[in-house]
């Protein structure tokens, strides 16, 4: 009894000591028994869920590594009532996950599922029900979770139950605690940074200067400039008029960008559906195509003229503010051909993307920036103008080098095509073979060994600017030869997110850990391990249907210091908090929750989340943590952490404060 009693002591004070630290828990489940007509009832289960939380179906992705389903199991017998069918869920559209290929079908805000059952004996029934789910959000995954509800067919609504504990369960519970040291010196709270649209608006940005150095917008920057200067009645009105003209095409690139606001209000996930539907990124594909031959003159695709003169039209019959807005939605029509295939990359990008819409809006609004701005500053600065190149065969060569750039863009939304369906044709080395190619043709015809319709004749001496991105273009396939290997190499970081995922090869990929790294599946193992090393311990809470992990061990890990840290400086112990492998029955036991309830510790899964809340006091993954075989912490716990060169000082810190 004493002995039980210090146990409890011990226990209850670890509790009271971490009450205090937020746990994630973020569906709340409802269970409720409703009459239908004879002896056939309802059993309604429902979720809801707390923004920005998925819960997934009870259909496992067609994966080896998934997502963890989620499963409903009964106390049915034949004695007492039998299923109707399966549970059945909300039909919700499937969403393609790159990283574990597959479509995965999850929940938001609320999901309801419906179980119908034949009572056979009502008499005393009891109906009892286990919910076994997980839930992720954008940045982490929480450790599946049972929850266990009972209820009789006249109570409605069901309780949920929790199992009692015994002086073997808080003497279990007590030897999952380490004593760890350092919590007041590293806090262990996450930090979450808010994403920049920076990036999005400097890429749209250049695409609009690209697309000025095109031959259908070029030539038109000197037309216009003079014509407000001219035509005006004073300098001060044709500058204002010049500068106006500017804003509008600001304007009418932003205005592009509206409509997609309007899907993303009324459906979040249908931008997403959208980048990873099938037949979308096949008629990309075949669009892409279409402009890169275009761009090599076989060919020229514009825009219906009867748009552009009725544009033109309505220019010079109104005149003024509203005569200036024509005038500049009359260049966007008629640039269309050379501006089109920019914009179609700038929509693709940011379709696919966590961004959105909003991002769609800082890319299409950079991209209308630069082509605005030559029309105000050679308006603001006239003898500019005679600094300008004069129009000519560059300007072809400008429109063919974008239609090899084009012809490899065309390739990427075959590969989301590839992925989403897994056809298999586009194996990542299939689809850097691909791009070699396009780079050495681009090489090649730059150095003036390849010739297309519009070019002129072979000059014989090649302009400074041809060499310039002809050698860079060589130096590129220099870059994508590695990919084509089974090496450590084959990574290529800098091209990260357009090729096809590192295990989506013609090469065999399985390991037993990532990356081929020696890892330890067992904590007391693993820090065994390092005792005998004398190394410090990297601690990597994980799991098989974790997205974030495997974009950390594919994405940052891959990097040759942070691989070489890991592998020679470290001892590597992951621990997967949804692996469902039974625990034998002497290891299983009933933990009390800080946040109140009990858990029932019966699978491999099961001890490490609850290892991880209990020590760590945190509850999502991936989450590394760095100490030594002491436990005491060399520095701040970190969770996802995509940037590489952060990720590395976090490491070359730990290891520098465990020399000391």
């Amino acid at each position: 009894m004493k002995k039980m009693l210090s146990l409890l002591i011990v226990v209850l004070g670890f509790c009271a000591s971490i009450n205090a630290q937020e746990f994630l828990d973020p569906v709340e489940w409802e269970v409720k028994v409703e009459k239908q007509q004879g002896d056939e009832y309802n059993i309604l289960i429902k979720a809801s869920i707390d923004d920005g939380w998925h819960l997934y179906s009870q259909v496992a992705a067609d994966v080896d590594l998934g997502p963890i389903p989620t499963e409903f199991t009964y106390n049915n017998s034949p004695e007492t009532y039998e299923l109707i069918g399966g549970t059945t869920e909300p039909d919700v559209a499937p969403v393609h996950d790159p990283i574990f290929e597959a479509d995965i079908v999850f929940f938001s805000d609320k999901a309801i599922f419906i179980q119908p059952i034949k009572v056979i004996n009502e008499e005393g029934l009891v109906i009892k029900v286990e919910v076994y789910y997980s839930v992720c959000d954008d940045e982490k995954c929480l450790p599946p979770e049972s929850k266990m509800f009972e209820l009789k067919l006249t109570d409605g609504k069901a309780m949920a139950t929790t199992a009692e504990l015994t002086a073997e369960d808080l003497e279990k519970t007590a030897q999952l605690t380490i004593d760890l040291k350092g919590k007041d010196k590293y806090e262990t709270e996450e930090e979450k940074s808010e994403k920049s649209f920076l990036t999005i608006f400097l890429l749209g940005f250049i695409g609009g200067l690209i697309a000025l150095l095109t031959p259908c917008v070029f030539p038109m920057i000197p037309l216009t400039v003079s014509f407000f200067t001219k035509s005006a009645s004073n300098k001060k009105k044709g500058l204002g008029n010049a500068i106006l003209y500017g804003l509008f095409i600001f304007g009418i690139y932003l205005l592009l960008s509206l409509p997609f606001h309007l899907l993303d209000s009324l459906d979040p996930e249908i931008l997403n559906n959208i980048s990873t539907n099938v037949t979308l990124n096949v008629v990309f594909f075949v669009i892409f195509m279409v402009f890169a031959f275009s761009f090599f003159g076989y060919y020229e695709i514009t825009l219906p003229s009867s748009w552009s003169s009725k544009m033109d039209d309505k220019a010079t019959s109104i005149g003024g503010v509203i005569g200036i807005f024509f005038m500049a939605l009359t260049l966007a029509i008629v640039s269309f051909s050379c501006t089109g295939p920019i914009l179609g990359s700038l929509l693709g990008g940011s379709l696919s993307s966590d961004g959105g819409a909003m991002q769609l809006t800082f890319g299409m609004g950079g991209f209308g920036l630069a082509l605005a701005l030559p029309f105000a500053l050679f308006a603001l600065f006239p003898n500019w103008l005679n600094t300008l190149p004069k129009s000519g065969g560059w300007l072809n060569t400008v429109k063919v080098v974008l239609g090899f750039i084009e012809l490899g863009l065309a390739f990427k939304f075959l590969s989301n095509a590839d992925l989403v369906e897994h056809w298999g044709l586009l194996k990542r080395e299939i689809f850097i073979g691909i791009w070699i190619l396009c780079a050495l043709g681009l090489g090649l015809y730059l150095f003036g060994f390849i010739r297309f319709p519009h070019d002129g004749p072979r000059k014989k001496k090649l302009p400074m600017g041809n060499i310039a991105i002809g050698t860079l273009c060589f130096v590129f396939v220099l870059y994508l030869i590695p990919g084509l290997t089974n090496t450590k190499y084959a990574n290529l970081k800098l091209l990260s997110g357009f090729p096809p995922p590192l295990f989506y090869s013609l090469y065999d990929k399985g390991t037993s850990a990532p990356l081929g790294l020696e890892a330890y599946k067992d904590f007391d193992e693993g820090v065994a391990a390092a005792k005998a090393s004398g190394k410090p311990i990297m601690l990597d809470f994980t799991g098989w249907a974790c997205v974030n992990c495997r974009k950390m061990e594919e994405q940052v890990w891959s990097e040759d210091e942070i691989f070489k840290i890991i592998n020679e400086e470290y001892v590597l112990i992951s621990l997967y908090v949804d692996d469902r492998k039974e625990l034998s029955e002497e290891e299983k036991f009933n933990f009390l929750k800080p946040t109140g309830g009990v858990k029932q510790i019966h699978t491999i899964g099961d001890k490490w989340a609850t290892f991880q809340t209990v020590n760590f006091k945190n509850n999502s993954q991936p989450y590394y943590i760095l100490m030594d075989s002491e436990f005491n912490l060399l520095n701040k716990p970190v969770g996802y952490t995509p940037d590489a060169d952060e990720y590395l000082n976090w490491l070359k810190e730990g290891k520098a404060n465990f020399k000391k």
